[in-house]
């Protein structure tokens, strides 16, 4: 380790550590690459992880408790791999960090899943303010779009473009990411109207905004949660959909509160602002 390494981790420290009671490592938090919901980050989007994501918690399965906070990230860095081509064209891009932790008896068993491998995907958690539609450029988030995600046109997959990164949650071991307690969970904010999500087939975009609704509750209250609001958002038509979605979200921002398993009726506008993995 060496001694710039070790003034960064202090930087974030309440005394200083040497470098006997620290134990450092790498992990990859994103890519450029297509995920398994059909959507990527854009190259601006990964510069601003990059820079929001220093100083963030690392914890386990995105479950927000203080006794699951097990290492901090000092260091970032957006890597280009010019050896590698993602599956849409573009040189293969990635964010590496570099994250800490301080050596006690009750980490050594994690210490040493992480030497073996067997603790190494994570994903993150983070919220953007658009949504581009990799056909026509669109934001789906303010603009009528008629391109399906997942769909091909003109021979190419049709996929989401993550774009402006507003803030930065956690981010968290996970055993399968791109799923449910590791993929993209978008939430609802007051900083942009639509009057509808997306304006392609309205079955697909539902199912979207119910696994997604799904992601936020596993986030917000673990399985059951989870499970619970699948239930729920079954019967829900689109406008319900995004109303719980808000509701969600509100929780999120305002711990304590209870999940508002049905939206309120009273609300009509659909602002939209999102988070992901």
């Amino acid at each position: 380790m060496t001694k710039e390494i070790l003034e960064r981790i202090n930087s974030f420290t309440r005394r200083p550590f040497t470098e006997d009671e620290l134990y450092v490592f790498s992990v990859i938090l994103c890519d450029n690459e297509i995920d398994r919901d059909c959507e990527r980050f854009s190259d601006k989007a990964l510069e601003e992880i990059c820079s929001r994501f220093v100083g963030k918690t690392g914890i386990f399965d995105h479950s927000p408790s203080t006794v699951n906070q097990s290492a901090r990230i000092f260091d970032t860095e957006l890597v280009t791999d010019d050896s590698r081509t993602t599956s849409w064209g573009a040189p293969y891009k990635y964010v590496k960090a570099m994250a800490y932790m301080v050596r006690t008896d009750g980490n050594k068993s994690l210490i040493a899943e992480i030497d073996g491998g067997i603790k190494k995907e994570v994903s993150i958690s983070c919220s953007a303010a658009k949504r581009i539609c990799s056909v026509c450029g669109h934001d789906k988030v303010s603009d009528n779009c008629s391109h399906a995600k997942g769909s091909y046109y003109s021979g190419k997959l049709c996929h989401i473009v993550l774009d402006s990164i507003t803030d930065a949650y956690e981010w968290s071991f996970v055993a399968v990411p791109a799923q449910i307690s590791a993929g993209v969970t978008k939430h609802f904010s007051s900083d942009a109207v639509e009057s509808s999500p997306v304006s392609c087939d309205p079955s697909p975009a539902d199912e979207e905004l119910r696994r997604d609704i799904r992601r936020l509750a596993y986030f917000t209250g673990g399985r059951n949660a989870a499970d619970a609001v699948s239930l729920t958002s079954k019967a829900m038509d689109t406008q319900q959909l995004i109303g719980l979605k808000r509701s969600l979200e509100k929780q999120r921002s305002n711990t304590g509160t209870e999940v508002q398993l049905l939206p309120d009726s009273s609300e009509k506008d659909c602002s939209a602002d999102f988070s992901m993995r």
